[in-house]
């Protein structure tokens, strides 16, 4: 299988159509036709269902749509290692990727992005949101150089450096709800109201069990897997999202307001990369200032 012919195939993909996916590459309708029954061959799988004669778009099958998300992957990768490997050794600019859960932590990362620009403003940072799966998923494909993840560490496959806040879990709510006038929200606050819950832990994370009920006994109005969108639901009036703390503005003339969970739930933060990894100057210039940045605050 041929890059060259994975880019034929991506072009396909997003014209819709071996006409204009030629027109783009610069190619006769018959070569590409050509390159890409081959690549169909070579895979013993049908990657396209071509229309009928009054009609040239062309779908994927189910086989076509995977090759789509991995050759995306393998461009992206192939791309990244051919600029890391062609820059100049006495030049240190480039791209990081981090890939990171909403938490009020990315401020670290900020922060030493802040210190580096000085010395290195060639340097560019790519952030990628996503619960704890998505992040490892991308670093073990080698996508991500870094990820941020709350809870425990499989420290067989990653290196990992803890970063000293903790994300404090409460509820999202409009200043003129019932629960509002309270300093902190217990589980029977809850158990009769709407409720906003992200995805990952709707399906049996900690905030369930802290609820103390099984799905069918609460009231679920809504899931998120951004807790931005989640806090639109809520001033809107939909319900009561349940998230982290500081990453929602709910000072001044905001709407809402956070209050905390009792008893308390909070999530350690990790940043991690694959063990026995080769760093890019970029991201080895930027993961030895943030141990810098960290010993510093210790």
């Amino acid at each position: 299988m041929e890059l060259r012919v994975l880019h034929y195939f991506l072009a396909i993909a997003r014209e819709q159509s071996i006409v204009r996916a030629a027109e783009s590459l610069h190619l006769s309708q018959p070569t590409l036709s050509t390159q890409i029954k081959n690549l169909e061959e070579e895979l013993g799988k049908q990657l396209l269902i071509r229309g009928t004669k009054g009609s040239r778009k062309v779908t994927l099958t189910e086989e076509g749509m995977i090759l789509r998300k991995r050759a995306e992957e393998i461009l992206d990768l192939v791309t990244k290692t051919e600029k890391e490997v062609t820059l100049n050794d006495d030049i240190v600019m480039g791209n990081i990727y981090i890939g990171t859960g909403e938490t009020d932590a990315v401020r670290i990362l900020a922060q030493t992005a802040k210190i580096l620009q000085n010395s290195y403003p060639g340097i560019r940072y790519h952030i990628s949101s996503g619960n704890s799966t998505y992040v490892m998923e991308r670093l073990d494909k080698g996508l991500l150089d870094f990820g941020i993840i709350f809870g425990a560490v499989d420290l067989t496959k990653y290196n990992t450096l803890r970063l000293p806040s903790k994300d404090v879990w409460g509820v999202l709510m409009r200043k003129d709800s019932p629960l509002a006038s309270k300093n902190n929200i217990s589980p029977e606050d809850l158990w009769d109201k709407p409720l906003i819950l992200s995805q990952q832990e709707y399906k049996g994370g900690k905030i369930m069990q802290w609820l103390k009920l099984q799905e069918t006994d609460l009231n679920i109005a809504a899931t998120y897997n951004l807790i931005f969108n989640a806090s639109l639901l809520v001033e809107e009036g939909l319900g009561y999202a349940i998230g982290f703390d500081k990453i929602i503005n709910t000072s001044g003339n905001s709407s809402l307001c956070f209050r905390p969970l009792t008893p308390g739930l909070e999530d350690e933060m990790n940043i991690i990369w694959k063990k026995y990894q080769i760093f890019s100057k970029p991201a080895e210039k930027f993961i030895g200032k943030l141990q810098e940045t960290l010993l510093q605050q210790t």
